[in-house]
């Protein structure tokens, strides 16, 4: 995990406790109505968390719908639905969306959010395509067995062992050779991407036009997420986000990273064609009635990525595109993730760029609360400057309603995200609502969730993981040793 240079701990903002009264005026409690027609009853907003869940063949289980039902019973404004896969392809215990077969799970998730919320919380579903990633190989195996051997192979190898024989080498004999020399020098004979492919595991990129599957993405996806934007409306959900941010299909697309030369990279409007073709065949899909958003990036935080001018673009794009909504987030790339280990896969969270995207306690002098407001705060003006009044999702360490409500106050946003902090007390929102404010538990911002997530196992909070894990009727995992859900509140 990336730690910055400057390590300050920095403790929680003194919170501010609004009585019911304060929090019946506050605009955090407000109503938002969407061009949609889609009135939200507040503006708190759940942003899209996987939980690791779900089947591996990606089917609704009894533990997603309590893990949404928990969060329902805190009747925040809106939950988003974890990122759930566009594809008919097998993607590990993450929700699909890319087939008629899913739809009676799904339908059972929002009539749970519905029941649980009384009716008060909005359900969206996060709709996503990504592309393969291996795990990092053991380095004999790789050469012996994934190796794509080339002459130039072979001429690298003579010159570097000063063993011209090599040059004309077979196959096999290439392959040995390169398995059984140290690494480094083995490394010195390879290309940066298939360097890439030893020391983290192999990743298809958006830029890989020499692969058909890649090359015909654009022509693939839109039909593929307006699909899955027409089930979402089918199975009964009030709205669709579809995720163009992080290290993903769309968001890289949208970067500056990407160099197609096909209409579809390179240029601010070539990057962002896919991106509004997608948007414009799910529009045609569900129609102008029907909630239809997109969450992306105010700044990938790598080297050489799309920073917040670009977003600043991609906002006023999208709104006029008409879109109902922006949520914004930050970072959370490949490009600059930690080595995993052998047999492990890349993290997109593990760089820098992943600690923008969420930052500790433990931080440089800017630290964790609010962090990327400001930039976020840039795209909403970008997009009121172009007359244009779309809402827009701010997120990022915001975990007290002072902060909150001044963020609304001066326009900085629209709606308040709040992920971690609603994993620590499904129910804050409500608390504040209710003048409850002082039973809040609050985020410590450890990333604790973070690091389970990153191993992909079940998701919850340390500060309710192993309370009364030996109470009737709690869902536990690890042999007993969590529970899975954050402890009843009874208003």
């Amino acid at each position: 995990m990336y730690k910055p240079k400057e390590r300050i701990r920095h403790p929680l903002p003194p919170p501010v406790i609004p009585t019911a009264d304060d929090a019946q005026r506050a605009r955090l409690f407000s109503p938002l109505t969407l061009a949609s027609g889609l009135t939200l009853h507040e503006r708190t907003w759940v942003p899209a968390m996987v939980p690791w869940r779900a089947t591996d063949e990606g089917f609704v289980t009894d533990r997603v719908l309590a893990w949404y039902e928990r969060f329902a019973q805190g009747e925040p404004g809106v939950i988003v639905v974890e990122a759930t896969g566009i594809r008919d392809v097998p993607s590990g215990p993450l929700l699909r969306i890319g087939h008629d077969r899913f739809l009676p799970g799904l339908e059972q998730l929002v009539q749970t959010v519905r029941e649980a919320s009384g009716g008060r919380t909005r359900l969206f579903i996060q709709i996503i395509d990504f592309l393969r990633i291996r795990r990092r190989p053991d380095p004999a195996r790789f050469f012996r067995d994934f190796l794509r051997v080339r002459p130039e192979h072979g001429e690298r190898l003579a010159e570097r062992l000063g063993d011209p024989a090599l040059a004309g080498a077979s196959e096999a004999a290439i392959r040995e050779r390169f398995a059984s020399l140290p690494l480094d020098d083995a490394l010195a004979c390879l290309s940066e991407r298939e360097r890439e492919s030893v020391t983290m595991g192999d990743r298809e990129r958006v830029t890989d036009v020499d692969v058909p599957a890649i090359r015909d993405l654009p022509t693939v996806l839109p039909d593929l997420f307006a699909s899955a934007a027409e089930r979402a409306k089918g199975a009964g959900f009030d709205g669709v986000e579809l995720h163009y941010a992080h290290a993903y299909t769309m968001a890289s697309f949208l970067s500056r990273r990407n160099t197609r030369a096909d209409g579809y990279g390179a240029t601010l409007e070539g990057r962002l064609r896919l991106p509004l073709e997608v948007y414009a065949a799910a529009r045609s899909a569900v129609g102008t009635r029907f909630t239809l958003g997109a969450r992306f990036l105010c700044d990938e935080a790598i080297d050489g990525g799309s920073d917040t001018d670009d977003a600043r673009a991609f906002g006023v794009a999208f709104a006029r595109a008409g879109m109902d909504f922006l949520s914004l987030s930050t970072g959370g790339k490949f490009e600059d993730a930690k080595q995993p280990k052998v047999g492990d896969a890349a993290y997109p969270y593990t760089g820098k760029s992943g600690f923008e995207c969420m930052p500790t306690a433990l931080a440089d002098a800017r630290g964790p609360f609010a962090r990327n407001v400001p930039k976020q705060a840039r795209v909403r003006a970008a997009v009121r400057a172009a007359g244009l009044d779309t809402p827009v999702v701010v997120a990022g360490g915001i975990g007290e309603f002072s902060m909150a409500e001044a963020i609304l106050e001066r326009g900085d946003g629209d709606l308040i995200g709040a992920a971690r902090q609603s994993l620590a007390d499904p129910d804050w929102f409500k608390k504040l609502r209710l003048g409850r404010g002082a039973e809040i538990r609050r985020c410590i911002y450890s990333n604790y969730c973070e690091g389970l997530d990153q191993k992909h196992r079940a998701v919850s909070c340390q500060l309710w993981d192993r309370e009364r894990v030996d109470d009737a009727g709690v869902m536990v995992t690890d042999g007993g040793r969590r529970r899975l859900l954050a402890p009843p509140w009874r208003p």
